[in-house]
């Protein structure tokens, strides 16, 4: 019988997507299931991006450039200006998600076996795109108790060798919600900048940084344009996570002309999709007014009811929409699946991501679980009464 690769093999789970089975099981028995898993927002998609399909004159569904039209590249270079990054639409590629963005980077700056230095813990999907790669993750552990601030210089320095090719950042962060103040943000480049290293920031988050807090990117430290590459998306900041559109961002010329390569590979980034995504560009800043105002709700009402829970432990988020929770129990993949098979109330349970896949370093995070405050206020009171009675009961 052929063989499956030992990359294939190694291809990790995604702890977000592995419990649908679970939860589809659930559906048929009749519960209601509040997913508390995934970072899908309820928020409503901004009329101007679907009326654009909905209105568009095409008569041929035609490829555009590998790098993405003109015309949305053009009008993200604006986007970007009114952020104060200075970049042009030649500065950029239109991909697929801000998933096929980092895919392209990792193959554009690193070979097989060189490693990257993440703080953790991060992202699933990183683990999947290094494994993909053939690339090492690095990590750089933050901890609950420190609200995952990151780690002190010195201990990424200890991490740099000669394998060594790039640090990255989620900034505001998935799954703790962390957003990366200016000056460590400034440490971050004066460090890649000594040990010439890449930096790479996944900003898919930007417009959501709360209590008066704002967003800083990498691609406004000038002193590091040939060292900066920032992945990015609409997905989130225009609730179009089916859209699939993303991009890479880099004044690295370099960069910028080998990753094209990857892009020609797959022909081109989605025609609707882009149409779609330019036309979000228009969306007013009432909007993010009031997502920014409902979610900051959210996190609050979230936040209170988890530290009324006994031997639950919370890091408050400064940004993005998730936060990582620590419960009084020993496995948290055990725990979900059991909330999902054999635990409701009144026909209710909760879906939930357990957090030891948002570490690399094995034996971490066992005992946590990501909470993605993505449903309306209401909900998440039921949602986290489900969670209080459902540990009262439960044995490991």
């Amino acid at each position: 019988m052929p063989t499956i690769s030992k990359k294939g093999l190694q291809m990790p789970q995604s702890p977000i997507r592995k419990l649908v089975p679970f939860a589809e099981a659930a559906y048929k028995q009749g519960k209601t299931v509040f997913h508390l898993n995934i970072g899908q927002p309820d928020i409503k998609t901004p009329d101007l991006a679907l009326d654009a399909v909905k209105v568009h004159s095409l008569e041929i569904l035609a490829y555009t450039r590998s790098e993405g039209s003109d015309e949305y590249r053009t009008k993200i270079a604006k986007y970007y200006k009114n952020h104060e990054i200075d970049v042009t639409k030649n500065d950029m590629i239109v991909t697929t998600g801000g998933s096929e963005a980092l895919l392209f980077a990792f193959g554009t700056i690193m070979d097989t076996d060189d490693e990257v230095i993440i703080p953790e813990p991060f992202y699933a999907n990183y683990n999947g795109f290094s494994t993909a790669s053939g690339i090492n993750i690095v990590p750089v552990i933050s901890k609950i108790e420190d609200n995952f601030a990151l780690p002190p210089i010195e201990e990424f320095e200890k991490l740099i060798t000669s394998k060594t090719k790039a640090i990255l950042i989620c900034n505001p962060g998935n799954p703790t919600g962390y957003l990366y103040s200016k000056e460590e943000i400034k440490k971050l480049a004066s460090i890649v900048k000594k040990h010439n290293l890449f930096l790479i920031s996944d900003e898919v988050y930007r417009e959501f940084a709360y209590d008066g807090a704002k967003h800083y990117s990498i691609m406004q430290e000038e002193d590091i344009a040939e060292h900066a590459i920032m992945i990015d998306s609409v997905s989130k900041r225009y609730s179009m996570c089916g859209a699939r559109i993303g991009c890479l961002v880099s004044k690295n010329k370099e960069v910028i002309s080998t990753a094209l390569k990857f892009a020609q590979a797959r022909l081109s980034p989605p025609t609707l999709a882009q149409i779609a995504s330019e036309a979000a560009l228009e969306t007013p800043q009432s909007y993010f007014d009031d997502v920014i105002t409902e979610y900051v709700e959210r996190r609050n009402i979230l936040i209170s009811e988890l530290e009324k829970i006994e031997g639950v432990k919370v890091a408050k988020p400064k940004g993005a929409f998730y936060c990582i929770v620590e419960l009084p129990i020993n496995n948290a993949d055990y725990f979900a699946q059991w909330l999902l098979e054999n635990f409701e109330i009144d026909g209710e349970t909760i879906m939930v991501a357990p957090a030891a896949g948002f570490y690399s370093t094995p034996g971490v995070g066992l005992n946590q679980i990501r909470i993605a405050y993505v449903l309306k206020k209401e909900s998440l009171v039921k949602a986290v009464n489900i969670l209080k009675e459902a540990l009262k009961i439960y044995k490991d």
